[in-house]
């Protein structure tokens, strides 16, 4: 009987297939880990993007709250009614008070007046990039939790697969070979950030692959109704009656708040359905030196207690669920943690790009054609971060209702092609001298056109001229693969 082989060139195409595969996965975790390193302090972004806006400080008034209400009511007046209200309490890193509806969001000055449209939508677009890849938001993020199960996985088995790990823990050839050189930042910075990193994804894929967890359990026990489920630990919310009825009184509710909890610290008030008889509010408050994001606390249209969710002090898997916020984000203990969220960040951009850089390189001595992986490649990890900044340009110039979605999407996906299609049209060193001089006038643009007046503002231009300054110079753990007209031999 005389066996068939297939075709080596269809063996090769299929390989090709799976190493695309690899491929997408690599560059879904490259975007989700430099934008994750960016919204760590997302705040701060959003004053930078709409830098001279009017600031309260740390504190708004229950009066000027109050106020707030009549006149975002009367902002709104021709658009839909809003089923829930916000807003959003001054703090020390976005001293500025917003409210939004389902409709628009305003910034409003100490005594509760609109004086501007909030509009940070590049800071939002980062956000949405990084939480669920601009995809429907569920959908997104269970896709987004799945990736941080396998990165999870992946940083385990590499240390595991690192026989010499404690006695190479310091070992950095960076001046020699590039191959060698990758290969060392990729698996140093793999062990040095493996705690903290294994932190983040997993709380991350929690955070994502909650929404898949809630579906099963609603089809399971609650007939396919997901509220249920998540009531069990954000609390769940009163029947309904639309009858109109006066706005609610959230003075009284905040005056409650100071008298009877002065220890916590409100960040969002909400009002649900509000202006008809079944409207009621809560008061999101932080607890200090507390890993959850705070507990809810209720009261009714007259602004009388009700009780609070008990996110603070009820059940332990209620608390736990409640802390892998700001975890993952690192929004606790102020800037130091920031900082180190922000080099974790990089770090897992460094390690993912020289990881995949790594794997290219060996399929090229094996002698499998890379030459158009490795310029998608080249794409994916400077044309990544340019594409941010390039939408950044486009929504100052383009205004607050500028498509950055579409125009990332698009813009991406055909550079991708282009280099697929030509792939000596990706130099890594061209790209990245690009993305150098792209940053650096970003930063220097902004100072010299918008001319912000807060120094925490200036400092956010200051570190985009030093990471074009860092991007700019040649380092073996940057310099990524470059197309070849021809693999080595196996042997190389």
């Amino acid at each position: 009987m005389t066996t068939v082989k297939p075709e080596k060139s269809f063996v090769k195409r299929a390989l090709s297939g799976h190493a695309s595969i690899g491929l997408l996965a690599g560059a879904l975790i490259y975007l989700i880990a430099i934008t994750g390193a960016m919204i760590v302090v997302h705040d701060r972004w959003q004053r930078w993007e709409q830098p001279n806006m009017v600031e309260t400080g740390e504190y708004l008034s229950p009066q000027a709250a109050q106020a707030s209400l009549d006149q975002v009511f009367a902002r709104e007046s021709d658009l839909p009614a809003t089923a829930h209200l916000y807003i959003r309490m001054p703090t020390e890193d976005l001293p500025r008070a917003v409210v939004t509806t389902d409709n628009k969001a305003w910034y409003i000055d100490d005594e509760g007046q609109v004086v501007e449209r909030e509009a940070h939508t590049w800071t939002e677009f980062v956000m949405a990039l990084h939480i669920n890849l601009t995809l429907p938001i569920v959908w997104g993020m269970i896709l987004v939790g799945a990736l941080g199960v396998v990165l999870a996985a992946l940083l385990v088995t590499g240390v595991l697969a690192h026989p010499r790990i404690i006695r190479d823990a310091f070992r950095l050839r960076t001046r020699h070979d590039p191959q060698l050189a990758r290969a060392d930042w990729h698996n140093r910075l793999g062990v040095w950030t493996l705690a903290p990193m294994l932190a983040i994804t997993l709380s991350g894929a929690f955070i994502g692959l909650s929404y898949a967890g809630a579906g099963v359990l609603a089809q399971a026990y609650e007939g396919g109704d997901i509220e249920p489920v998540y009531a069990t630990i954000f609390g769940d919310e009163p029947e309904h009656d639309p009858a109109p009825a006066p706005a609610p009184n959230i003075a009284r509710a905040l005056e409650k708040m100071q008298q009877d909890f002065p220890d916590t610290f409100p960040t969002y008030v909400v009002v649900h359905d509000p202006r008809t008889q079944g409207q009621f509010v809560q008061i999101i408050a932080e607890h200090p030196r507390r890993l959850i994001y705070g507990d809810a606390y209720s009261f009714d249209s007259s602004g009388e207690y009700l009780g609070r969710v008990g996110i603070s002090d009820g059940e332990i898997g209620r608390q736990a669920a409640a802390s892998t916020y700001k975890l993952h984000f690192g929004d606790f203990a102020g800037l130091p943690v920031e900082l180190a969220y922000i080099g974790f960040g990089l770090a897992l951009a460094v390690i993912t790009a020289t990881g995949t850089t790594l794997w290219l390189r060996k399929r090229q001595r094996k002698g499998f054609e890379t030459r158009r992986l490795q310029a998608m490649w080249v794409v994916v990890v400077w044309g990544i971060p340019l594409a941010l900044v390039l939408t950044a340009w486009l929504r100052f110039v383009g205004g607050a209702d500028v498509p950055l979605v579409s125009s990332f999407w698009i813009g991406l996906g055909l550079a991708l092609i282009g280099a697929a299609v030509r792939p000596e049209w990706a130099p890594a060193r061209g790209a990245r001298n690009v993305l150098a001089i792209a940053i650096a006038a970003t930063g220097i643009l902004h100072l010299i056109v918008l001319r912000p007046s807060d120094p925490g503002v200036w400092l956010i231009d200051l570190a985009l001229l030093a990471t074009a300054g860092l991007v700019w110079q040649r380092r073996a753990v940057s310099e990524e693969a470059r197309p070849t007209s021809q693999a080595q031999p196996a042997s190389a």
